[in-house]
């Protein structure tokens, strides 16, 4: 996926947007001012970090090793709960996906109940 791509399927999720709080890079996406992605859009360290609990952490980490790794900016007591994911064309798109919909809902269960319910909450036609 391209950065556009990525992008665009972040700010697909209710309430996303992007804010810049380091100054051009990361790329940071948020819900609720939560940060659930980091984008590096950079040539030669193209790469993402997302939250992830401690399980789907470890098990992405060991599919993907040394393409999915412990969120390498976090300290170390925090580095479970994020993952870096080498954007490389290794991990199919759709698993990418995945990632980023993991991340958004595990940052969304730590709002209240009611910021949850108005952000998962799927429109009736």
């Amino acid at each position: 996926m391209t950065t556009d791509e990525i992008l665009n399927y972040c700010l697909s999720k209710t309430g996303a947007y992007i804010e810049f709080p380091f100054g051009d890079m990361p790329i940071c996406v948020k819900v609720e001012k939560r940060l659930f992605a980091q984008m590096y859009p950079s040539k030669d360290d193209y790469k993402i970090t997302l939250n992830c609990d401690m399980a789907t952490g470890e098990i992405y980490r060991n599919l993907y090793p040394n393409i999915v790794v412990r969120g390498y900016h976090c300290p170390p007591i925090q580095q479970p709960y994020f993952n870096t994911v080498y954007l490389d064309g290794v991990i199919p798109d759709v698993e990418l996906q995945k990632m980023i919909d993991h991340s958004y809902s595990t940052v969304v269960r730590k709002l209240p109940r009611k910021t949850q319910k108005e952000l998962l909450e799927v429109p009736t036609k």
